[in-house]
This record gives C-alpha cells, sequence and structure tokens, in this order.
C-alpha cells in the first residue's frame, strides 16, 4: 500500500475529511495540550455528538414520519432476485449505511429499486449507484 493511503474504513465508521481555520485548529490543539481531550479525533467526535445531542428533537421526528431503516441496510443479488420474483419495487429508506452487492447488476437494481433515501454512506458498485442516480432522494 503506498505511504499516502490509508485502508477503507470498514465495520461501523466512514472517513471523513474536513478543512478548519487556523484559529479553529490551534484553539482544539490547545484543547489537546490541556489534556481536555485525547486528541483532534476525539474532539471533534465529542462535538458532533454534543450537535447531534443538541438536534435529536428534529431527528426524531423525521425518523418518526419517514419509518427509515436505522443501522446497516444490506441488499444481496439474492435479496433483490426476491424481490423481482414477488414482483415488488422497493422504497428504500436508510439512516446509517445502505449496502448493495458487487454482484449486483445494474439492471437487477433498476427492476427492484423503487426510490432509496440514504442518510449517512451509500456504498455499491459504480455501475449500480450510477443506475440508481435519478431514484436517489
Amino acid at each position: 500500500m503506498p505511504a499516502n493511503s490509508s485502508p477503507r474504513p470498514t465495520g461501523d465508521s466512514e472517513k471523513i475529511t474536513i478543512n478548519l481555520g487556523f484559529v479553529d485548529l490551534g484553539s482544539i490543539d490547545l484543547l489537546v495540550r490541556e489534556s481536555a481531550f485525547a486528541n483532534r479525533t476525539d474532539f471533534i467526535r465529542t462535538a458532533i455528538r454534543n450537535e447531534l445531542a443538541r438536534h435529536e428533537e428534529i431527528s426524531r421526528q423525521v425518523r418518526t414520519r419517514e419509518m427509515p431503516v436505522l443501522g446497516i441496510s444490506q441488499l444481496s443479488r439474492k435479496d433483490l432476485e426476491m424481490a423481482r420474483e414477488a414482483g415488488e419495487m422497493l422504497e428504500l429508506h436508510v439512516l446509517g449505511l445502505l449496502s448493495i452487492g458487487n454482484d449486483v447488476e445494474p439492471e437487477l437494481a433498476l427492476a427492484t429499486i423503487k426510490s432509496l433515501s440514504v442518510l449517512g454512506a451509500f456504498r455499491a458498485p459504480a455501475s449500480v449507484k450510477s443506475a440508481l442516480a435519478d431514484r436517489l432522494t
């Protein structure tokens, strides 16, 4: 693996990149130096969790209204073939991670997925993502 690359996150996390101003970054480093936080990542995770808790009521209302799948939703080729055989068109609402198997072809996805809304991460073969682009809300 090249020195400047990092492994793709696995499990229940997704890597993100943010740009911060120098003053904000310096303020975070000051708090880390004074042992208020273990490191920059610890500070950022804590800040995000605090903001999410502060806005929990909004999230609760939307989750209740849209009834999304919370967490990780994985769709395999077999899942989609079963939906096609049953004549079902899926309307997917996911808050977390939606993962569509690498063996799923765009034609199968188009034949079985009516719409999808993903708040979080969406992992699927590039051809499937491209085919579903106009159904993603």
